[in-house]
C-alpha cells in the first residue's frame, strides 16, 4: 500500500470511533494554509447532519463499509406499489375518504340478519365497482411508472471497478455513494457527483439543466481546485481524500463541503464542482468524478415531488354538503324507526309478520325500532352519493383536456400551450378575488433592450438606438431579414448540425465508443440516442442583440489609440480622465458577469484563449509605461461631473488613485503562492475554436446614427453568449457594440478585444456571484498592464450607492470629486426611473496585493465550512465589496408584453383586485404600472415610504384618515366585506393607488400593524410593492389569503417568484427567459400574460360554473330517487321494504343518471367565450360562489322533495284500489323518476348539443333495455314478489304512458315556470349575456360595445 493510502486509513480510523487516539492530537488541520493563517482549524464534526465520503476502493473497505455503505444505492423507485402490497395498500389510500369508509360500514352493517334490507351481494356492488375503478386508475398510472423506473434504472455508465482496476459498464441501479465515474459528451449524469477531472483544459465542465429546471443555456462546472493543472486524469487507485459534505437536501442551488488530502490540506467544495443527476454534459469530451448522493437523495429526486394536490374551495362546500345530506338521513331514519316502534305498539296481539325468536322470545316495539333505523340507514344510503367524487375527477380531467386544447394559448413563438399541472383545482380559476403578478417577465416581456448609460457623469441618450427599437418590428420567422439590422444578428448564425463535442482525443478517455456517447441520452429526452440539435442562444434575439451606438460615446471611443499614450513624445498630452472611467466602465459590462462564449459554427461550444497574431504587444507596453510615469505625476484636472467634458489637453492628477491602469506593483510571496500572474498579453494557446483575429481599424466611420461595420467587427459577430439572465446578455451586447468584445472566458481567465488597444486578457481572482441579499455581482481580476487587483461590482443603484468610498487619502479635491459625480449621476438614474427602465451602477474598487491576500485568509475559510457557509460568505462579501469608486450606470428597458393592458383592465373590470409585487425600485414599478393601465392618471398615489415603524404606522393612519373621508365606511366592512367586494367605479368616490416599498412593507407585515395594512390596501385600487424580496412577497400573499379568506391568485416567471406561487390558492408560471422554475412550482403554466384572462374570465367561469351545478345535480337526483322509498315507508308499517328491485335500484344512481351529469360538467357552456371576454363583468358570479350557495342548495334539495312527492302520490292515487303487486307499483315510478331526472337536466342546461341528447336519449333507452331483458329471464330473482315480464305487460298499458307523462310533467312544472319568468322578468347578468349570444353576428357586437 502506498505511503498516503496507509496515512488516510490511519486517519480516518481515528474519527469514526478509534478509543487508541490521543487527545493532544489534532486529526484535521490546514497544514498547507498554515503559511496564510499561522495556526490550525478547528476539528470539524462529524455529526448525522454531515456526510462522509469515502472512495469505493479495496484497500479502504473497512472504512467504506463504516461510512458510504450506510448510504443508499442509486435504484430510483417512484412508484407506490408492488404486486403484493398493491391491493391492501390501495384500499388503505382509498377509505382514507370518508365517503368510502361509510358504505364499507353500511355493507358490513347488510350483512347482520337482524338490520339486513338487500341481498348482501346487491349493497356490495357500487363500493365495489367505485374501488375498482380507481384502483384500476391507480394501478396503471403506477405501471407506466415502474416502466419509466426500469428503464432508467438499467442505463449504462462507466463506472471504475475495484477489482477489475479499471472502467466497466453498469447499471445506474448499481451505482453506489463513493464510486468514481466517467461519463462522455451527451451523456446524462447518473448520480451528483463531485467533479475531479475533465477534459477541458481549464477545468471546465458544460452541462445542461433543463431536465431540472428548463433552463436550456449552458451552465459552467468546475474541476474541485487542486486538480484543474493535472494533464492526465485521476487515477482512483491513488485517490487518497475523503469529502465531507452536508447531509442530502433539496436545494439545487447551495452544495457545501470540503475535500480533504492526505496531507491534511482541505479545499472547498460549492454548487460549482457538483454534477447533479439528470443534467447533461454538453461541450466537454470527458468527465470524472465521485459520488456524493445517489438514488432517492440526489437533489433531483428530492426535488421531485410529483404532482401537487390541492383541494379546491368547491370540493369543501361539497364535503359540508355531503355532511348535511348525513344529517338529513339521520332524520329521515329516526323518523323511520320511530314510526315502526309505533306501528308495532298499535297491535294488541302478536302480528303474524312478527316471528317469534327460537327461544320464543318477541322483539319490542323499542328495539324493533332500533333495529329498524340501521336497515332504514342501509336502505336510504343512496342519499350519500358514492359516485359523486368519482364523477368530479372524470369532469375535472374533460375540462382540463380542453383548457389544454384551446389554441388561444398557443404560442408559436415558443412552441408552447397552456399547461395544467395541479390536476383538482380548474374551478377555482373562477372565483379569484386578489391577483398578485410580479413584474418582470410576467407584465414585461424580460427581453432587455439597452437603451442609456451614464459615464463619468455625462448622460449618453442613444438616440440612433432609440429610433431603431421604435421602428423595429421583430418576427422570427423573418431570419433571412434579420441579418440587415444595423450591428449584425446572430440569431440567424446558429445552423442546426451535429452534437457540438470535440473530437475525442487519444488518451485514458479516448477509448470510449461512439455508441456510448450518446447512449443514456434516450432515457430522459424521450428520443432514441439522439443527440439534440443546437438550438439558438437564449436572449439572444435581434432586438436584444443589436444595439447602435450613440455618436457623442462613440467619438471619445474613437480617441482611444495607442498613440494617445506613447510616452516617447511629451507633447502629447495625457489621455484625460473620462477616457480613462470610460475603459472601466465598459471593460467592467464585459467581464463582470458569467456569461459563457461559444462560436455558432459550433453552437455549445465554448471559445477558449485564442492565437492572437495581431495583438498590438508593443503598444501595450508602451501604455504600460505610460502608465507607470502618471503614477507619479500629480496635477488638477477639470471636473467631470461639472457638465462640460474634460479637456484632454491637461494632465490627469487623478490617475494614480481613480484609473484601473494606476501603477503596477510586485505581486507579495503569499499572493505568488495563491495564484501565479499572467504577465503575458497572449492566450493559453489551447482553444476549442481557434479564430484567427484581424487586426482593428481605430477609424470609426459615423453616418445617419448608423455605425458602419469595422475590420474587426466579423471577430465580434461570430460569437455566441449564453448568459443566465437577460440583464448580463443586454450588457455585453452593449460593450460589444462599442469595440468592446468579451473574446473568451475560462474559470482563470477572460479575454477582451478592447477597441483599437487589442485583446487584453485578465486574470480571474474571485467571482462573487449575484444574490437577492447583497442585489449585487461582483469580479476580481488582475489587469494584464498595471498587474493591480480590481474589484468590479454592478448591481442595484440603491446597494452601491451606499458601498462607495466617502473619504479620500488624496485630499478634499478627489473626494469633492466623487460627490459630483455621485450627484450627477443619480440625477441620471431618477430620469432613467421616470422612463421606466432597469436601472444598474457600475462601480471598481483598487486593491493592494497585501489588502487582497489579507480577505482572502478570511475567504477560504468561509469557501471551508459547512455550518453557516452563507452567513460567513455575505460578510466576506461585504469585507470586498466596500470603497468603491463609482464609474456609471445604465438604463435598460424592458418592455411591456403584447395584451398587458388590455388583459389587466379587463381584470379589473372581473371585480379583481391586482396587486404588483417587484424587486425593482419604486419609479421604474409605478411607470410600468401606469403603462400597463394597473394605474390611471386620475389615481390619487399614496406612497409608503419610511425608516422606522412608528412612522410606518403614523403614516398609515393619516392615509387611512384621508380615504375615509373620500370614501367613508366602517372599519369593520373596509377590512372584511370591501375586500371581497370588486373595486369601487370611477365615479363612486377617490380611486386610490397604495405604493409601498420594501423596507416599509416589512414594517406593514409585523403583526401589529398586519389589521391596519390590509385595511388601507382594501381601500385602494391598486397596491405597488417595490423592492420586495421573494419572502416578502410569500408573505403579502400568505396574509391576505389567511386573514380575508378570499381567493388568491399568484403568477410570475422567475425562481423568486417560486415561494409566492406557492403560498396562494392558485400559482400560475410563466414560461418565459428565466427558465422553468416558477413554472414547476406552479398549477397552470402560460407563456405569455395575455392568456391568463381568458384562462380565468373564459375557463375559469365555464369550469366554476359546470362543477358547481353538476355537485348540486348529484346532490338533488339522489335525494329525489331515495325519497320514493322514503315516502313508501309510511304504507309498508316502515318496515324497510322497496317497492323497487335491488338490481334496478342500485344501476339506477350507477349507470342510468350517472353518465348525463359528467357530460353537463365537461360541455355546458352558459355564455360564449366571445361575450365572456367582452364582458369581464359577468366574471363577478364566481366570486360571489352564487351557482353554489348555501341558499341554493337548500332549494334543489326542497325541489328534490317536490319532484319525489309528485313522482310517488301521482302513480299511488292513479292504482289505489287495484290488485297491482309492489314491483308492478313500482315499475312506473321508477319510470317516471327517470324521465324527471333527465329532463331536469335540459331544463338546467344553458346549451344542449347533439352529444347532451345522444347521452340522455342513451340512458332511457338503457333503462328500458335492462328493464326488458331482466323483466324477461329473471323468473325467482327475489320470491315471493318477481320483477318478471312487468315492464313488458306495462308498455302495453296506455295508462302507464299517461302516468310517466302527467307525473313529469307536474314535477317539473314549478321549475319550467321559475326558469321562464326569471328569465324574461328579472334575469341575471349570465342570463342576459346568454340573450346576446342568440342575436347575428353584427347585431351582437353592437349590443356588447352599449
Amino acid at each position: 500500500m502506498t505511503e498516503p493510502l496507509q496515512w488516510a486509513r490511519y486517519h480516518w480510523q481515528r474519527p469514526t470511533g478509534s478509543e487508541n487516539r490521543d487527545d493532544h492530537e489534532r486529526p484535521y488541520s490546514y497544514s498547507s494554509f498554515l503559511a496564510f493563517r499561522g495556526k490550525s482549524s478547528q476539528t470539524p464534526r462529524l455529526a448525522g447532519k454531515h456526510r462522509v465520503v469515502v472512495p469505493h476502493l479495496q484497500p479502504f473497505k473497512d472504512e467504506y463499509e463504516k461510512f458510504s455503505g450506510t448510504y443508499v444505492n442509486n435504484r430510483i423507485r417512484t412508484t407506490k406499489y408492488t404486486l403484493l402490497n398493491f391491493v391492501p395498500r390501495n384500499l388503505f389510500e382509498q377509505f382514507h375518504r370518508v365517503a368510502n369508509l361509510y358504505f364499507l360500514f353500511l355493507a358490513v352493517l347488510n350483512w347482520v340478519p337482524l338490520v339486513e334490507a338487500f341481498q348482501k351481494e346487491i349493497t356490495m356492488l357500487p363500493l365495489v365497482a367505485v374501488l375498482t375503478i380507481i384502483a384500476i386508475k391507480d394501478g396503471l398510472e403506477d405501471y407506466r411508472k415502474y416502466k419509466l423506473d426500469k428503464q432508467i434504472n438499467n442505463l449504462v455508465t462507466k463506472v471504475y471497478s475495484r477489482k477489475e482496476k479499471k472502467y466497466v459498464d453498469r447499471c445506474w441501479k448499481d451505482v453506489t455513494v463513493g464510486d468514481f465515474i466517467r461519463l462522455s459528451c451527451n451523456e446524462v449524469i447518473p448520480a451528483d457527483m463531485v467533479l475531479l477531472f475533465s477534459t477541458d483544459p481549464d477545468g471546465i465542465c458544460h452541462i445542461e439543466t433543463s431536465s431540472l429546471d428548463g433552463e436550456s443555456n449552458l451552465k459552467q462546472r468546475q474541476v474541485v481546485r487542486g486538480y484543474t493543472e493535472q494533464d492526465s486524469e485521476v487515477d482512483p487507485e491513488k485517490f487518497s481524500s475523503r469529502i465531507e459534505c452536508e447531509s442530502p437536501n433539496n436545494d439545487l442551488n447551495r452544495f457545501r463541503g470540503f475535500l480533504e488530502h492526505s496531507n491534511r490540506e482541505r479545499v472547498g467544495l460549492s454548487k460549482e464542482n457538483l454534477l447533479l443527476r439528470g443534467c447533461t454534459i454538453r461541450n466537454t469530451e470527458a468527465v470524472m468524478g465521485i459520488v456524493v448522493y445517489a438514488g432517492h437523495e440526489t437533489k433531483a429526486m428530492l426535488n421531485n415531488s410529483g404532482p401537487r394536490y390541492k383541494r379546491s374551495n368547491l370540493e369543501r362546500r361539497a364535503n359540508t354538503d355531503v355532511l348535511c345530506c348525513v344529517l338529513l338521513l339521520v332524520i329521515m331514519c329516526l323518523t323511520g324507526a320511530l314510526g315502526h316502534g309505533i306501528w308495532l305498539s298499535r297491535y294488541e296481539n302478536i302480528p303474524f309478520f312478527n316471528i317469534p325468536e327460537p327461544d320464543g322470545h318477541v322483539i319490542s316495539p323499542v328495539l324493533g325500532g332500533f333495529y329498524m333505523f340501521w336497515t332504514m340507514i342501509i336502505l336510504l344510503q343512496v342519499l350519500i352519493p358514492i359516485s359523486l367524487y368519482v364523477s368530479i375527477e372524470i369532469v375535472k380531467l374533460g375540462q382540463i383536456y380542453f383548457i389544454q386544447s384551446d389554441v388561444d394559448f398557443y404560442n408559436e413563438k415558443m412552441d408552447s400551450t397552456v399547461q395544467c399541472r395541479a390536476l383538482n383545482i380548474t374551478e377555482d380559476l373562477g372565483q379569484i378575488q386578489y391577483l398578485f403578478s410580479d413584474k418582470t417577465g410576467t407584465l414585461t416581456e424580460n427581453k432587455m433592450v439597452f437603451r442609456r448609460c451614464s459615464v463619468a457623469g455625462f448622460d449618453y441618450c442613444h438616440e440612433e438606438n432609440a429610433k431603431r427599437l421604435e421602428s423595429y418590428q421583430e418576427a422570427a420567422s423573418e431570419d433571412d431579414d434579420s441579418a440587415d439590422t444595423p450591428s449584425g444578428s446572430l440569431s440567424n448564425m446558429a445552423k442546426p448540425r451535429a452534437p457540438s463535442c470535440r473530437m475525442v482525443r487519444s488518451g485514458p478517455l479516448g477509448s470510449i465508443s461512439s455508441n456510448h456517447l450518446t447512449g443514456s441520452c434516450f432515457a430522459l429526452g424521450g428520443g432514441a440516442s439522439e443527440v439534440p440539435h443546437s438550438r439558438q442562444a437564449a436572449f439572444s434575439s435581434p432586438i436584444e442583440t443589436d444595439v447602435v451606438p450613440d455618436t457623442r460615446l462613440l467619438d471619445k471611443f474613437s480617441q482611444i489609440t495607442p498613440q494617445l499614450f506613447t510616452p516617447l513624445d511629451e507633447t502629447i498630452p495625457d489621455p484625460p480622465l473620462e477616457t480613462l472611467y470610460i475603459i472601466d466602465f465598459f471593460i467592467a459590462l464585459a467581464i463582470c458577469n458569467t456569461v459563457v462564449v461559444s462560436a455558432p459554427n459550433q453552437p455549445r461550444q465554448k471559445i477558449g484563449l485564442s492565437s492572437l497574431h495581431a495583438m498590438p504587444i508593443k503598444s501595450l507596453e508602451e501604455i504600460k509605461s505610460l502608465f507607470q510615469r502618471l503614477s507619479v505625476r500629480r496635477s488638477n484636472s477639470p471636473s467631470l461631473a461639472s457638465g462640460k467634458e474634460p479637456s484632454s489637453g491637461v494632465p490627469n492628477a487623478f490617475v494614480s488613485r481613480l484609473s484601473l491602469f494606476s501603477r503596477m506593483k510586485p505581486a507579495s510571496p503569499v499572493e505568488e503562492e495563491i495564484s501565479q500572474t499572467s504577465k503575458s498579453p497572449q492566450g493559453s494557446g489551447n482553444s476549442a475554436c481557434p479564430i484567427e483575429t484581424e487586426k482593428q481599424d481605430s477609424n470609426v466611420d459615423v453616418t445617419n446614427g448608423k455605425v458602419e461595420s469595422l475590420p474587426g467587427q466579423p471577430l465580434a459577430c461570430s460569437l455566441c453568449y449564453e448568459a443566465e439572465s437577460p440583464d448580463e446578455a443586454a450588457l455585453v451586447y452593449a460593450a460589444r457594440a462599442y469595440q468592446c468584445t468579451l473574446q473568451s472566458r475560462t474559470p482563470e481567465q477572460v479575454m477582451v478585444d478592447f477597441a483599437a488597444l487589442g485583446p487584453l486578457t485578465f486574470q480571474v481572482l474571485h467571482i462573487l456571484p449575484f444574490d437577492s441579499v447583497r442585489k449585487r455581482m461582483s469580479v476580481v481580476v488582475r489587469h494584464p498592464i498595471s498587474n493591480q487587483v480590481v474589484v468590479y461590482t454592478k448591481g442595484a443603484d440603491s446597494v452601491i450607492m451606499e458601498l462607495l468610498s466617502v473619504a479620500s487619502p488624496d485630499g478634499p479635491g478627489l473626494e469633492k470629486q466623487q460627490t459630483m459625480l455621485r450627484e450627477k449621476t443619480q440625477q441620471h438614474l431618477d430620469a432613467y426611473t421616470k422612463r421606466g427602465l432597469r436601472t444598474l451602477c457600475v462601480a471598481k474598487r483598487v486593491m493592494s496585493d497585501t489588502e487582497y491576500a489579507e480577505w482572502l485568509r478570511h475567504h477560504f475559510l468561509a469557501e471551508t465550512s459547512i455550518d453557516n457557509r452563507e452567513e460567513l460568505l455575505l460578510e466576506s462579501a461585504m469585507r470586498l465589496e466596500n470603497k468603491l469608486t463609482l464609474l456609471g450606470a445604465t438604463g435598460i428597458e424592458d418592455r411591456l408584453q403584447e395584451g398587458v393592458p388590455e388583459s389587466i383592465e379587463a381584470l379589473h373590470k372581473a371585480g379583481i383586485k391586482i396587486w404588483m409585487l417587484t424587486g425593482d425600485k419604486q419609479e421604474t414599478a409605478v411607470n410600468i404600472a401606469y403603462a400597463c393601465k394597473l394605474l390611471e392618471p386620475e389615481d390619487k398615489l399614496f406612497i409608503l415610504n419610511t425608516e422606522s415603524k412608528n412612522a410606518c404606522e403614523m403614516l398609515m393612519d393619516t392615509i387611512l384618515k384621508e380615504l375615509q373621508k373620500k370614501n367613508p365606511a366602517s372599519p369593520e366592512q373596509a377590512s372584511s366585506e370591501a375586500l371581497h367586494q370588486p373595486p369601487a367605479p370611477l365615479d363612486s368616490g377617490l380611486r386610490a393607488g397604495l405604493i409601498i416599498n420594501g423596507r416599509t412593507l416589512e414594517f406593514a407585515l409585523q403583526e401589529s400593524l398586519q389589521r391596519r395594512f390590509l385595511e388601507l390596501a382594501a381601500r385602494c385600487h391598486a397596491v405597488v410593492c417595490c423592492r420586495a424580496t421573494p419572502l416578502q412577497k410569500s408573505e403579502v400573499v400568505k396574509l391576505v389569503r389567511s386573514h380575508l379568506r378570499v381567493m388568491t391568485l399568484a403568477i410570475g416567471d422567475g425562481a423568486n417568484d417560486v415561494s409566492m406561487i406557492q403560498v396562494a390558492d392558485v400559482g400560475i408560471g410563466i414560461s418565459g427567459q428565466e427558465g422553468m422554475q416558477a413554472v414547476m412550482a406552479s398549477d397552470f403554466a402560460i407563456s405569455q400574460f395575455k392568456h391568463l384572462s381568458k384562462l380565468l374570465l373564459v375557463h375559469g367561469h365555464w369550469c366554476y360554473t359546470r362543477l358547481s351545478n353538476m355537485i348540486l345535480y348529484f346532490f338533488y337526483k339522489n335525494v329525489a330517487y331515495v325519497n320514493l322509498l322514503f315516502w313508501y315507508q309510511f304504507f309498508c308499517g316502515f318496515s324497510g321494504t322497496s317497492m323497487t328491485d335491488y338490481w334496478a335500484l342500485i344501476f339506477f344512481n350507477l349507470l342510468f343518471t350517472s353518465a348525463p351529469p359528467v357530460i353537463y360538467g365537461v360541455l355546458e357552456k352558459d355564455v360564449s367565450a366571445e361575450t365572456l371576454m367582452r364582458l369581464p363583468e359577468l366574471y363577478r358570479n364566481g366570486q360571489k360562489t352564487e351557482a353554489h350557495l348555501p341558499l341554493t342548495f337548500w332549494i334543489t334539495l326542497l325541489d328534490a322533495f317536490y319532484q319525489s312527492l309528485v313522482c310517488f302520490f301521482v302513480p299511488y292515487y292513479t292504482y289505489q284500489g287495484s290488485d297491482i303487486d309492489i314491483f308492478t307499483f313500482g315499475n312506473p315510478l321508477n319510470t317516471a323518476a327517470l324521465f324527471i331526472i333527465l329532463l331536469h337536466l335540459v331544463i338546467e342546461s344553458k346549451s344542449l348539443t347533439w352529444i347532451h341528447m345522444l347521452v340522455i336519449v342513451g340512458s332511457i333507452l338503457s333503462y328500458f333495455f335492462f328493464a326488458l331483458v331482466f323483466g324477461a329471464m329473471c323468473v325467482t330473482c327475489n320470491p315471493p314478489s318477481n320483477p318478471y315480464w312487468i315492464m313488458q305487460e306495462h308498455m302495453l298499458d296506455p295508462v302507464f304512458y299517461l302516468v310517466c307523462v302527467l307525473t313529469t310533467c307536474v314535477a317539473l312544472l314549478p321549475r319550467f315556470i321559475y326558469r321562464v319568468l326569471q328569465g324574461s322578468l328579472f334575469p341575471s347578468p349570465i342570463l342576459r349575456a346568454k340573450h346576446f349570444d342568440r342575436l347575428p353576428a353584427e347585431d351582437r357586437t353592437e349590443a356588447l360595445k352599449k
